[in-house]
């Protein structure tokens, strides 16, 4: 790697690629260097506060770019697995929003791709780095609340997405729901046998495409645990999410508190602020998984969540949705 500081190249300029930009930009130890979207005015407006940064629409650019030592992918999810193994090849660390296929051959194959190169690589499952999901992981690792018997998680959208995003998301077990499968491994272990249900009962877009807008799924862990998680497209007070681990000993749960240290009294009642979107209720998290990244980077260690956190959690996507359309409990080893 450099020597110095490490040079990044960012993909991807939408939602996501800004959040993670202005990251990059506040960290010290990295110099983002090219931007690359395939729509070059928005690289352009991003690379613009940068000197000396360059931006493209072409992602060989970045790959044939050898001072480059990272890339962070933010692009649409059926151009990772392209990138990752682009990435692999020309010898650069990786950094990838989930997921990184929609289906499980071509995600083993572009893992397999970076396995061969040694490359570093992390999936962006930020949950993991937010500061009460992190403490929750630390206690269980203490045996603070002893045997895990339950674990239930509820992850509500504030509004269902466009139609155009739903024909690409791969539906909402493995879009929305796969942050919760991520949560359920990271703090209870390996997952055996899933049942899900779905119904569309909102969006006609999800019904159209034979979706789920609302959903729950069941768990059974190898460790004799269960779990419940709850999705939905909709919550119209704002971004809704809680997570509970229930033991011998007492139970966690991480949620999030009003946004503002505020409750106003009044007549008639009180009120306070929400979350209302994930980049809001998650902005400290998404900082802090690109911060231990490089940290990884810098010390040539294997960032985590890695390759297998991200195949993990897909199969458990990927059995969830089999079971929503076949209406059956579906055993983790069927999808291989």
């Amino acid at each position: 790697m450099s020597a110095e500081r490490l040079r990044v190249a960012l993909l991807g300029a939408g939602r996501i690629g800004q959040e993670h930009a202005k990251t990059l930009l506040g960290l010290s130890q990295v110099s983002l260097d090219m931007v690359c979207d395939a729509r070059l005015e928005a690289a352009r407006q991003i690379a613009a506060k940068i000197p000396g940064a360059i931006a493209t629409s072409k992602p060989e650019d970045v790959f044939a770019a050898d001072e480059i030592d990272a890339i962070i992918i933010c692009t649409s999810t059926d151009s990772h697995a392209d990138l990752i193994e682009a990435g692999a090849l020309t010898n650069k660390a990786i950094f990838c929003e989930k997921p990184v296929a929609l289906d499980l051959e071509r995600t083993k194959k572009a893992l397999h791709v970076v396995d061969r190169a040694g490359v570093l690589f992390q999936i962006g499952f930020q949950r993991r780095f937010d500061s009460g999901y992190a403490e929750a992981r630390r206690r269980i690792e203490h045996n603070l609340i002893g045997r895990i018997d339950q674990f239930r998680s509820v992850g509500r959208d504030p509004a269902p997405p466009s139609a155009e995003y739903l024909e690409k998301s791969g539906g909402l077990f493995l879009d929305q729901a796969i942050h919760e499968f991520d949560i359920a491994r990271f703090f209870v272990g390996e997952v055996e046998s899933v049942q899900a249900w779905g119904a569309a009962r909102f969006s006609q877009d999800a019904g159209r495409l034979g979706d789920a807008d609302t959903a729950i799924t069941f768990l059974k862990f190898k460790n004799g645990a269960l779990g419940v998680i709850e999705n939905s497209r909709r919550a119209i007070y704002g971004y809704d999410i809680v997570t509970e681990v229930f033991g011998e000993r007492g139970k966690l749960v991480v949620h999030a508190e009003r946004k503002s240290p505020l409750r106003h009294y009044r007549e008639g009642g009180s009120e306070e602020d929400h979350f209302y979107f994930f980049m809001d209720r998650f902005k400290d998290a998404f900082h802090a998984e690109l911060e231990s990244f490089f940290l990884c980077v810098e010390e040539d260690r294997p960032p985590s969540p890695g390759a297998a956190d991200a195949l993990e959690a897909l199969r458990i996507g990927l059995a969830a949705t089999r079971s929503f359309q076949e209406g059956r409990q579906v055993q983790l080893e069927e999808i291989r």
